[in-house]
């Protein structure tokens, strides 16, 4: 079902839109007492892991909607819990919403009902992984890259300024090989970290676009992902898992979410990020609500509230994200006044931001969709 979704992507989705935009919802009723959300770890914080970060408690008291979270690791989970069901809104990353869309999980979005709509970044209001032939389905909720974290007392005054330290065995600063104390991250998506990294260092490919593939870029990437797994200690989807691993378990460098390096650093790890010279890839993360949404009202009241600034700068000081409202960077506490320049708000242009392989890429051009993505990317990972 999953190959049939994706290779037809353009044909599935005229009918769907058609038959769903129609419906989309006309007005925000009395709330029906909870709206059950997927979400991102740390994305959604009532204060029970630090008092000072709790968006949730207010919003209850204004609309009496409960607030019930399910937290999910990766993409994929997101995208299995929403074909499930039961579920009013995810938290979806661009590799997760398209196939979401496409599959017709979720509905679309009336932005008429969203006051704050207008508040959004320009740069996001239409992106192409939540808005499809004009259609939007979500609501842009944060937005960051993927970070190459590092052990400073490790690399000393030699930070790392390339992905290759964890692509390539080599020699790190402090004398020892990289071999075992690198991770990467377990997800078929990272299959575009490695095609990133070989755009600039094998320009001969020609690739382009890290999510566009064609069969020889593909098959590149796929042998240097081979290599890299002998010197995985671990692939990593669990982020407290890999905040443990630095701390415990002798990992000094790897992908990661700004959220990990910042509870490492809370509490007193030696660890810094960097965006390498070769780029990163990133999230634009958008709260998208399920076609059977039970709690529809409380959904919407929630869409809208996730945009408020004290949330946006609230969120982004706590996960490292950058908010998506650009007003939230301003007088925000916890963020602090330098808060999304250290986030990397001047970084958008340096981000291949997350998004759906498909097999018809432009131009008549056929790229390796993300069905194959998923099946290589196992086989790797179980050393195939």
């Amino acid at each position: 079902m999953k190959k049939i979704m994706v290779s037809m992507l353009t044909t599935t989705f005229c009918v769907a839109t058609l038959a769903s935009a129609a419906d989309m919802k006309k007005s925000v009723g009395a709330g029906e007492g909870a709206v059950d959300i997927v979400a991102w770890p740390g994305y959604i914080e009532r204060g029970e892991t630090d008092e000072n970060y709790d968006w949730v408690t207010g919003f209850e008291e204004e609309t009496g909607c409960e607030v019930r979270v399910k937290t999910a690791n990766t993409s994929d989970e997101m995208v299995a819990l929403m074909n499930e069901g039961g579920f009013d809104l995810v938290t979806a990353s661009g590799d997760a919403s398209l196939r979401i869309i496409y599959g017709d999980r979720v509905q679309p979005v009336n932005t008429d009902l969203i006051p704050s709509w207008n508040t959004i970044d320009d740069r996001l209001k239409d992106a192409p992984w939540h808005t499809v032939d004009g259609v939007h389905y979500g609501v842009p909720y944060q937005w960051g890259a993927n970070v190459l974290m590092y052990n400073t007392e490790v690399f000393g005054d030699q930070p790392p300024k390339s992905w290759q330290v964890v692509f390539e065995e080599m020699t790190l600063p402090d004398g020892k090989s990289n071999k075992g104390r690198v991770q990467a991250f377990d997800g078929p998506i990272y299959i575009a970290d490695a095609a990133l990294y070989l755009k600039k260092h094998q320009p001969e490919l020609g690739i382009e676009d890290p999510y566009e593939l064609t069969q020889e870029q593909y098959q590149v990437a796929l042998d240097l992902l081979r290599e890299q797994r002998k010197i995985v200690g671990r692939y990593w989807h669990d982020a407290f898992v890999q905040i443990d691993d630095f701390t415990n378990e002798g990992v000094v460098a790897s992908s990661a979410w700004p959220f990990q390096a910042n509870i490492l650093k809370a509490q007193g790890q030696p660890v810094a990020t960097v965006i390498p010279d070769e780029g990163a890839t990133g999230w634009a993360d958008t709260t998208m609500m399920h076609v059977d949404a039970p709690h529809p009202n409380c959904a919407y009241k929630w869409m809208e509230h996730s945009l408020n600034t004290r949330l946006q700068g609230d969120l982004a000081s706590w996960f490292g994200s950058v908010p998506v409202v650009p007003a939230a960077c301003e007088g925000n506490e916890l963020l602090g006044e330098k808060g999304c320049e250290t986030n990397g708000m001047e970084n958008f242009e340096r981000i291949s931001f997350w998004r759906t392989p498909v097999s018809s890429c432009g131009e008549g051009k056929q790229c390796v969709p993300y069905y194959r993505w998923v099946t290589d990317y196992i086989a790797i990972l179980g050393g195939r």
